[in-house]
């Protein structure tokens, strides 16, 4: 039987959205002669009037290379909360009955919702409310739990890795302590694993509170062993023990969702304080989310968008795809979102830094 399904990127943007795009384009054109619409600017597209657009396969032509995503994204678009304007006032609203209503007024029979957390938890309610969803998890953070790994993420970390490396001649040459401030909001994955990979000295992760003292006896330790440089990464949600983290916006501020971001020159600043060095940051930002996907991802969310669209076929809504060993399996999408899947502090990766030498704040 022919269908309609409908396929939507939401959130942050990360390599390998337009790799999933294309999978379920070619994967529903090819082998089932299904339609495929692109609903734009994630669920922002089925607010007010729909915004969409057929997708054939000229339309994913060239696009496997491609980071970003051709449909647009938002992460801002909370049907559930809403921002609109009330009496000269941003308030946030429930919507979520006109998305379902726009939903159906474009004939789709599914919906692909490829996004992290938030997405999911979205796609997860508007599931219950009638919309047969199927999900896709990603997130350059990787604390999604249900899938060994997200998509975008060994980008991500080949990103910050290639940075780690360019940045030790410079930090060698110039006998400076480096602090590169990396993403990742509640989990460290990111900075342990590109950490490891560019032999950084000292790494701070959220799930382990770090203790500024400590981290200055490490750097001072290498000083005298005769290391007159030191490379320190820090995700972006790390604060030290008794404190919290450091933020840009407050959730108030900022429609509910706390903006973090300037960790980086906290630990610089009380770096300088208690060591006679010259201390730079490095904030890598937005670049960990963007151009070419590297081919891990390629592949992963390619078998991702395959998937997808399978369970579309058997009717597997409420489910997300997901890596389980080699194998691409669906899981549901309310054990996915749970919780999130966060670094163990004495788990083998911690444990192997450790024993490599690398501070990992306490």
């Amino acid at each position: 039987m022919s269908k309609t399904i409908a396929i939507l990127t939401g959130g942050g943007d990360c390599p390998g959205l337009n790799a999933v795009i294309r999978g379920v384009v070619r994967s529903a054109i090819l082998k089932r002669g299904w339609k495929v619409l692109g609903i734009e600017d994630g669920f922002d597209g089925l607010v007010g009037q729909p915004r969409f657009r057929t997708l054939d396969l000229a339309s994913v032509r060239g696009i496997l290379p491609r980071g970003g995503t051709i449909l647009g994204t938002s992460n801002r678009g909370n049907p559930f909360q809403y921002p609109r304007e009330i009496d000269g006032k941003e308030t946030l609203v429930d919507v979520s009955d006109e998305v379902v209503q726009n939903f159906r007024a474009i004939g789709a029979d599914a919906l692909i919702a490829v996004g992290g957390d938030g997405t999911l938890k979205i796609a997860r309610a508007l599931n219950e409310r009638g919309i047969p969803v199927v999900g896709v998890p990603k997130t350059i953070d990787n604390d999604l739990r249900g899938t060994d790994v997200t998509f975008g993420y060994n980008t991500a970390v080949g990103i910050v890795t290639e940075a780690l490396d360019r940045l030790h001649t410079t930090a060698e040459s110039h006998q400076r302590v480096m602090v590169v401030e990396v993403m990742g909001r509640d989990a460290g994955w990111i900075a342990l694993e590109s950490g490891l990979a560019g032999s950084a000295d000292v790494i701070l992760i959220p799930e382990i509170p770090f203790d500024l003292g400590k981290v200055c006896q490490a750097i001072r330790q290498r000083s005298a062993a005769g290391s007159r440089f030191s490379i320190v990464v820090v995700a972006e949600g790390a604060f030290p023990a008794g404190g919290d983290k450091v933020t840009q916006l407050s959730a108030e501020q900022n429609l509910g969702v706390e903006r973090l971001g300037g960790i980086g020159q906290f630990v610089s600043h009380h770096i300088r304080q208690c060591l006679d060095m010259e201390v730079r940051t490095v904030v890598l930002g937005h670049l960990q989310r963007g151009g070419t996907p590297s081919s891990f991802d390629r592949i992963l969310s390619s078998r991702f968008g395959v998937k997808a669209v399978e369970l579309v076929e058997q009717g597997s809504f409420g489910n997300m795809v997901a890596l389980r060993g080699r194998e691409v399996v669906a899981v549901e999408i309310e054990k996915a979102v749970g919780a999130l899947n966060l670094v163990d502090p004495e788990g083998d990766l911690v444990k192997a830094a450790e024993d490599l030498g690398v501070m990992m704040g306490r």
